[in-house]
């Protein structure tokens, strides 16, 4: 990913924590054997993040054959955070361009494919971490034979981190007082974007 160094984050923590906030992203490999090979496969999935290993976890169902060539492939995860246009007249001048402030992370790394005897464990901590403290909703030995027999429709693997990139574009190149222009300018704009995004850039600003 291309980084202006303004806008290069590099913090692991920091970087982590985005992926569990923003943990739905898309897996992007590249099949070796295909008969064409320069065409690209792309899914987007639900993903856990284990930070003590530095490992991505998910799964495919097994009919998408993009799970078929992953084993031993380095691949490439984007998760995507906030991002809205930033509109010039915000600067309180005509003598600027518009652009696009976002939040971006990208994983890259090796996958390991997933035996049958951690599938079931993989998923509990899958619902574990997305279901509300009030849900009553379990995977456990009320379920367990219903939820075993539908494990044959997917293929669960793991991704060892090997390199990982930030960038949170936020108007650091601009002067202090113009991105606070930015921020009131989120802060009016209709939608969540706009709001988690000036939410950023004010805390950037801190």
């Amino acid at each position: 990913m291309y980084i202006p160094k303004p806008f290069r984050m590099e913090e692991q923590e920091t970087l982590y924590a985005f992926i569990e906030q923003n943990s739905f992203g898309i897996l992007i490999s590249a099949p070796s054997s295909s008969a064409s090979p320069s065409v690209l496969q792309a899914s987007h999935l639900p993903f856990l993040l284990q930070p003590e290993k530095h490992c991505l976890t998910s799964h495919l169902a097994r009919g998408n054959d993009q799970w078929r060539e992953l084993e031993g492939q380095e691949v490439l995860v984007i998760f995507q955070g906030p991002h809205h246009y930033i509109s010039p007249s915000w600067y309180g001048t005509n003598a600027a361009v518009p652009t696009w402030n976002y939040t971006a992370v990208h994983v890259y790394g090796r996958v390991e494919m997933l035996d049958d005897g951690a599938m079931f464990p993989m998923l509990q901590e899958l619902v574990n971490t997305y279901e509300e403290p009030s849900s009553v909703y379990r995977l456990d030995e009320s379920n367990e034979e219903l939820v075993t027999g539908l494990l044959q429709g997917i293929v669960g693997f793991n991704i060892r981190i090997s390199r990982i990139e930030g960038q949170w574009k936020l108007s650091q190149n601009h002067s202090r007082e113009r991105q606070e222009r930015v921020i009131q300018g989120l802060r009016g704009a209709p939608n969540e974007q706009a709001a988690s995004l000036a939410a950023l850039m004010q805390g950037n600003l801190k």
